[in-house]
């Protein structure tokens, strides 16, 4: 059985924060605002994975109340959204996102997230996709970074 969920997450910029999206930390004068590491990307691609297997999001499983995850590394937490879902049969089939940010240019970056987000998820690279694009000054207009995403996971039988 396949299975399909839906993420989205955004964060507004801040200063004196890193900017790490799907786990690359990227040489950018302000980060993203945020009680983990705000990494936007890995934020959608698990709420993506919970909701395709119904496991709630991830404030249900990582609350930003919690201390414990003040500052996380946001991929220890895809880590263990990949352990509950094998827990519950499920794999990971296909991730497909789209990272929307006027600044700062992401291509450069993209190989190495999708490299990231693979491993962490137990595909091959080819399984990934990373798409980033801008909103030409609207919506967000350089203010945060958004993030949507699209992903299959399969039930084992």
């Amino acid at each position: 059985m396949i299975k399909i969920g839906i993420g989205y997450d955004v964060h507004k910029f801040a200063p004196e924060r890193k900017l790490i999206l799907g786990g690359v930390e990227m040489p950018f004068v302000i980060g993203l605002d945020g009680h983990s590491d705000a990494d936007v990307l890995v934020h959608a691609i698990m709420d993506a994975l919970l909701g395709a297997a119904a496991l709630g999001d991830i404030g249900t499983h990582f609350p930003p109340t919690d201390a414990q995850y003040k500052d996380i590394n946001s991929t220890l937490l895809l880590e263990k959204v990949v352990a509950l879902l094998m827990q519950h049969g499920f794999t990971v089939g296909n991730i497909d996102t789209v990272i929307v940010a006027d600044r700062p240019k992401l291509s450069a970056y993209i190989p190495e997230m999708r490299a990231n987000v693979a491993r962490i998820c137990k595909v091959p690279e080819q399984s990934i996709s990373i798409k980033a694009t801008t909103e030409e000054g609207l919506g967000l207009a350089g203010q945060g970074i958004g993030t949507h995403c699209v992903c299959t996971i399969i039930k084992s039988k």
